[in-house]
């Protein structure tokens, strides 16, 4: 008789990612079901609001039941305030398509270039500043990268390639390691920044395979994760963290600053910690971009200054995120 090793006993192998993603829950009524709130079905609005539900099963695993203000269900879950229509909320908050460049270029700020990589999320968050993004338009990684990298070649004022979406990480790793091919004859870019969302909501995508590649390659590495609360983080996620760091990326996370989810100190103050646990630095602190559907998480600026200054009076600074806003036409964020 054939037994494991006890080296295979202790490592079972890595759960699919992908087919995890294909088993999110994609129905408002299924994840009402799961989290023991079916009575609020009847509040729903009708098409998801016009942005479709979809979050992966671990992350609804981390809500609590029976709790229809649970933080990580909020963020997901679609409302009937999505559909009022509110002045000074549009569908491009940010100016993203007055920054376009390229197919899939964004060229907003000096020395950085963002490529929007991917039109798909693990998760659709209800704030989300491109959920009128039109994707199908502006995909960098079609063609094999080719019209994203020849701007971001003929431009050597470039340093720092950004990787967004969607989310970056939807991609299969053959398909980052194209890019990987074609950024090797740019000299000019030093340096890789993705931002991220999937090893919060998805953590099995940071496999051995994705892995292998970013440890590879020659550039410096920045991850900036994208987690509003505390709860979101488990061992999954600290297990991903560390998965990346051993790759070489420094590890970043903005939050924005969503009403009713994180908008009290203790809230923020648990965050900051419970990242620097998993090993992640606060970086930004987002105010809302006023995108068309999101205006029922919208928190004051005032009410925002005052809740950095009581994390100033609490934490030391580098747990301390920057708080800012993101306004078109700016040459960097705007600090508040």
């Amino acid at each position: 008789m054939i037994t494991a090793s006890p080296a295979a006993r202790l490592s079972p192998p890595e759960a699919d990612w992908r087919t995890l993603w294909r088993e999110a829950i994609t129905d408002a009524r299924e994840l009402l079901a799961y989290v023991s709130l079916e009575h609020l079905a009847d509040a729903l609005p009708a098409d998801d609001a016009g942005f479709n539900l979809r979050v992966p099963r671990g992350f609804v695993a981390r809500m609590r039941a029976g709790d229809p203000h649970d933080p990580l269900l909020l963020q997901v879950l679609p409302q009937l305030a999505e559909t009022h229509e509110v002045p000074g909320f549009s569908t491009d908050a940010v100016d993203d398509m007055a920054a376009r460049s390229a197919k899939g270029v964004l060229h907003k700020y000096q020395g950085r270039a963002l490529l929007i990589a991917s039109g798909s999320c693990a998760v659709n968050c209800r704030y989300c500043f491109r959920r009128h993004f039109p994707y199908g338009d502006e995909m960098a990684a079609a063609g094999q990268w080719h019209q994203a990298l020849e701007h971001v070649r003929q431009d050597e004022s470039i340093s720092e390639l950004i990787l967004s979406g969607g989310d970056p990480l939807a991609l299969a790793t053959g398909k980052l390691e194209e890019l990987s091919r074609g950024l090797a004859d740019i000299p000019h870019v030093s340096r890789l920044r993705i931002h991220t969302r999937l090893p919060v909501v998805l953590p099995e995508r940071i496999d051995t395979s994705f892995v292998e590649w970013l440890k590879a390659l020659p550039l410096q590495k920045v991850v900036v994760l994208h987690a509003n609360h505390a709860n979101e983080f488990d061992d999954s996620v600290d297990k991903a963290c560390a998965r990346l760091r051993e790759a070489g990326a420094t590890l970043l996370n903005q939050a924005v600053l969503l009403k009713g989810i994180n908008d009290e100190a203790d809230t923020l103050i648990a965050l900051s910690e419970r990242m620097f646990t998993a090993g992640v630095l606060p970086y930004y602190l987002h105010q809302l971009d006023r995108v068309q559907g999101a205006a029922h998480f919208e928190v004051t600026d005032a009410q925002a200054q005052a809740l950095i200054e009581r994390m100033r009076s609490r934490l030391p600074g580098y747990l301390v995120p920057k708080l800012v806003r993101e306004v078109g036409g700016d040459p960097s964020k705007r600090p508040l």
